[in-house]
């Protein structure tokens, strides 16, 4: 069980580093209307990666998350929120997983 803990929380993390990766890129751009279609299939790739790792349950209530209505009317600050709306119950999952994951010892 404790090999999949880690397994669990190093997919956690690298979903975390594509999201990242994708925020950079629309920053860099602002394109984005093409930052939020590359977040939805990051969305349901991660939602397929959790429930093979963490569970089902995990992947279903990732798969419910869904970002509140924005009226800034600032694209930017609203596709820092969708981002900011992924990252958050992700990183709290990480969190979660490591607090109750055992830490391997060094066999000596």
């Amino acid at each position: 069980m404790m090999q999949d803990a880690h397994k669990a929380i190093a997919v956690i993390q690298q979903q975390l580093k594509e999201l990242d990766g994708i925020f950079q890129d629309t920053m860099g751009t602002l394109n984005t209307t093409a930052g939020t279609e590359r977040v939805a299939k990051w969305k349901s790739k991660t939602v397929t990666l959790l429930t093979e790792s963490v569970g089902e349950k995990a992947g279903q209530d990732f798969a419910r998350i869904q970002p509140g209505p924005s009226f800034s009317n600032d694209l930017v600050e609203e596709f820092t929120d969708l981002i900011d709306c992924f990252r958050s119950p992700l990183t709290s999952l990480s969190k979660s997983l490591t607090q109750t994951t055992p830490r391997s010892t060094g066999g000596g």
